[in-house]
């Protein structure tokens, strides 16, 4: 993965797009959602700005694969922990739980990688976005992800 500044726009951007890839596919009204939501406004990106870390995590994604020797993309529980770990600013932190959310909300469920991400969030910043109930279990992600 690269590295970006600790509770960088980036940083918390990646956050957003490891939501939107958690279900294993990128779908329509995730990306929708992202311009209701004005996310990269709301992250202090310009929208071609954030639309090039989407693009970057999936390409360090696709690498992390190639190295390893994986056909597929994988969204690990450490990987989650990691990338998390990059905000540790509460209310950057907070605002990105609510795009996540926002974002897995666009299709109408919660798949099971959108709730281990949320979940993992949850736990590791101690904080729940507004309004949102998640599986008293999380899931364990146990199927590779596809990216591209």
């Amino acid at each position: 993965m690269r590295p970006y500044l600790h509770n960088s726009p980036c940083a918390a951007a990646r956050i957003v797009a490891l939501t939107l890839l958690a279900d294993g596919q990128l779908q329509r009204s995730e990306l929708s959602a992202l311009e209701t939501l004005h996310a990269h406004e709301r992250l202090g990106l310009r929208r071609y700005e954030l639309h090039a870390v989407l693009h970057d995590f999936c390409t360090d994604l696709i690498e992390d694969a190639k190295a390893s020797g994986d056909d597929n993309c994988r969204i690990t529980p450490a990987l989650i922990e990691l990338l998390l770990s990059d905000i540790d600013e509460p209310r950057l932190q907070r605002q990105v739980l609510a795009l996540c959310a926002g974002v897995a909300r666009a299709d109408g469920q919660l798949d099971d990688g959108e709730s281990v991400v949320l979940g993992t969030a949850i736990e590791q910043w101690g904080m729940a976005p507004p309004g949102f109930d998640l599986p008293r279990q999380r899931p364990q992600p146990d199927r590779p992800r596809a990216c591209a």
